[in-house]
């Protein structure tokens, strides 16, 4: 029995013609799966799906996801994350901790340095809103200088993000950007791309981070995630979703901050 099955022309240029209209036929399509973005249950014959191809340097693997989480796309990931990716398909209860932050790769814009990224649910307008704040381990110097000018923040502004003074309002989205959450982790946070069609990763997790339940709920809620970005030392390791929020609003009314939000990978 055919299955409610989408297999993007991206994923269908990986595995062949021939897999995917296998896929399509019913013949190598799970009934029932776990969304690889949100974890609940879906089942392929009662609900639209997405194939999703995660490619490492040697290794894909081939998952599922509601349609309604992510469209049928193709993620690049480094071998170490789809190792991780893998076993959390295999394995159960893994509660990992955080790991420690990525640097980003040279691209255009503020990545060269180590980007440390911590998730919370910020309130706003009487909702919760899942957030990514994102501060750098040190000075950022525009890419091909030395400094010694700290320009973290006018270069996210270049790429789209935008200056807030409160913490009072949802910000607007920054085209291009999005936030890719697999596997129920947060895997990367995406950037155009500066050749060609695919986006890049801007901050990318050593292996996929553990959010909390409550946050998961909140961007399955929304299908957007809340990026803040303050300069070094702004806004430190915060205990207590209470006192980031101290520290945002503190960032904010010192012209510290700029934010934008930003759609799930692919959406």
């Amino acid at each position: 029995m055919p299955r409610l099955l989408d297999v993007s022309d991206e994923v269908r240029a990986e595995i062949g013609d021939e897999e995917a209209d296998r896929l399509l036929g019913g013949d190598n399509a799970p009934g029932s799966y776990d969304c690889t973005s949100c974890r609940n249950p879906g089942n392929t014959d009662s609900e639209p799906t997405s194939t999703v191809l995660f490619v490492g340097e040697e290794t894909a693997v081939l998952a599922f996801a509601h349609a309604t989480c992510i469209p049928s796309q193709v993620v690049p990931v480094s071998e170490e994350q789809l190792q991780t990716a893998v076993q959390s398909i295999t394995a159960e209860g893994d509660r990992a901790p955080a790991p420690p932050p990525a640097p980003a790769p040279p691209a255009d814009g503020p990545v060269q340095a180590e980007l440390g990224v911590t998730s919370g649910l910020v309130l706003i307008g009487g909702e919760l809103h899942p957030a990514l704040v994102v501060e750098p381990l040190g000075p950022i110097a525009r890419p091909g200088t030395t400094g010694p000018v700290d320009v973290f923040l006018p270069l996210l502004i270049e790429q789209g993000f935008a200056p807030i003074a409160a913490v009072d309002q949802v910000p607007e989205p920054t085209p291009g950007w999005s936030v890719l959450l697999a596997m129920g982790k947060l895997h990367a946070i995406l950037q155009p791309a500066t050749s060609g069609p695919s986006p890049t990763a801007w901050w990318q997790a050593h292996q996929a981070m553990q959010v909390a339940d409550e946050w998961r709920a909140a961007v399955n809620k929304t299908r957007k995630v809340l990026v803040f970005a303050a300069p070094v030392g702004t806004i430190g390791q915060q205990p207590r979703e209470d006192l980031l929020r101290d520290a945002l609003d503190r960032a904010a009314s010192r012209g510290q901050l700029v934010a934008a939000s930003m759609p799930l990978a692919g959406t």
